[in-house]
């Protein structure tokens, strides 16, 4: 009781001694011009306007035009008109997680929207929007993270602080493979972001693919895709946030965030109502600033600390891989899993294409054995792939080819090895002597 009072205490000491107001001067779209206050103001910054009927409504300076302040609004504009009251809101946006938020959901602001009560409060306020810790001061990623999923454990292996693009189109299962993750991983938290997700289906996410039991060690984060860009953008900081909260307890944090296209669009919406110039796709300028500094938040903490492994779906664009968002954050993170829409209309699930999948820190977290099996099992497939067209034709003949022939052997089993319901876990050293068996090569 008395850390809360003092909690209590500090909260109260940080509020103004003094309110400074303004007004609207202009209503476009989502775009609220505000007079009065600009000299207080700074890109970033936050308001309160005053709508019809008593209700306020947040909102957030994204530029300056004409000595009026631009905002952006984190709910709807509907009794906003000019002459509306404008307040300026003091304080930086700040979180106060504690280990209590496990097994919460709350919305972009920190507010509980599980139904389940007041969140607690922490003694040691978090900034929202934080910078990474300095390269210099960061430590090497740790050693391999078990996902519980015999693709992504053999042949994109993770290491502790590394982070990983899930590239895909739409329903071609991203988040079903980022719920076995979360259910089965060896991490101690995870912190999901769910970023423009569909209302629908938050709840399946939450009860059938999570459960109880990764529930109990997660903190879901929500803004479904009817809310504002603003709401949807700061649900991935505020991701971050949480994690970063877990990362400075010393805890092995996996981040999954569903998905970065969203954060992005979110993104283009604000930059576009701001006056950026479009480019590549409609995507302004801030998009690819942004992408960067959200994903570096990611990674190994500083001595002392834990780690942040990250898991970030891509939702391509129209299933192709080449596109602006896809490319750029394929450039920042450490590996890809590609989820391929032809496997996954085969029946085979996770429809993950090991070809085009690649963790750039996994030969260095393997011994030698485990490198040499990988390398064998991608053999294998490559060359079936090579000739899958003539094998499927018929057109091939056994005997021309001897690695030709192993592959088309050792097909089905990989594709069975590959392929992995939802309810089944299984670790790295079950993941490796099943892989041996199928290869016939001695495991122990």
């Amino acid at each position: 009781m008395n850390q809360d009072i003092q909690t209590l205490l500090n909260r109260i000491d940080a509020l103004p001694s003094v309110h400074i107001f303004g007004r609207v001067v202009g209503v476009q779209g989502l775009l609220i011009e505000v007079a009065g206050i600009e000299g207080h103001l700074s890109v970033g910054g936050r308001c309160f306007v005053q709508a019809r009927g008593g209700r306020r409504v947040l909102c957030e300076a994204v530029g300056f035009r004409d000595d009026k302040a631009l905002m952006l609004p984190f709910a709807p504009l509907e009794g906003v008109g000019l002459g509306s009251k404008v307040e300026l809101a003091s304080t930086q946006p700040v979180i106060l997680p504690t280990p209590a938020w496990l097994g919460r959901v709350i919305n972009a602001l920190g507010d509980p929207i599980d139904g389940n009560g007041p969140l607690p409060h922490g003694d040691v306020p978090r900034l929202v929007r934080s910078p990474p810790p300095p390269a210099h001061t960061r430590q090497r990623v740790g050693g391999k993270l078990d996902l519980g999923v015999r693709a992504v454990n053999a042949f994109t292996t993770l290491c502790q602080g590394q982070r990983m693009g899930i590239f895909a189109g739409s329903g071609v299962g991203k988040s079903s493979l980022m719920s076995m993750a979360a259910r089965y991983t060896s991490a101690d938290v995870s912190v999901i972001g769910l970023i423009g997700e569909r209302g629908r289906e938050v709840q399946e996410f939450i009860l059938d693919d999570l459960g109880e039991e990764g529930l109990a060690r997660s903190v879901v984060v929500v803004a479904t895709s009817d809310e504002a860009p603003l709401m949807r953008r700061q649900a991935a900081f505020m991701t971050l946030a949480v994690a970063e909260y877990f990362r400075d307890q010393g805890k092995k944090v996996l981040c999954l965030m569903d998905s970065i296209t969203r954060f992005a669009m979110a993104q283009r919406e604000i930059g576009l109502a701001a006056g950026e110039p479009p480019t590549t796709k409609g995507y302004p300028p801030t998009v690819f600033s942004e992408l960067p500094k959200l994903l570096e938040r990611a990674g190994p903490g500083e001595k002392g600390m834990g780690s942040i492994t990250g898991l970030f779906t891509v939702l391509v664009d129209g299933d192709d891989h080449n596109e602006p968002i896809a490319d750029a954050a394929r450039g920042i993170l450490d590996g890809h899993i590609v989820l391929d829409r032809a496997i996954a209309e085969r029946g085979r699930f996770p429809a993950v294409n090991v070809l085009r999948s690649i963790s750039r820190t996994m030969p260095g977290c393997n011994n030698e054995a485990e490198n040499s099996l990988v390398s064998r099992a991608r053999r294998y497939l490559a060359a079936y792939d090579n000739m899958a067209e003539m094998i499927r034709l018929g057109a091939y003949r056994k005997g021309s080819n001897a690695e030709v022939d192993e592959a088309i052997n050792f097909y089905e089993p990989l594709e069975d090895f590959l392929r992995q319901r939802k309810d089944e876990n299984m670790d790295f050293s079950g993941t490796y002597a099943r892989l041996a068996k199928i290869l016939g090569v001695a495991w122990s």
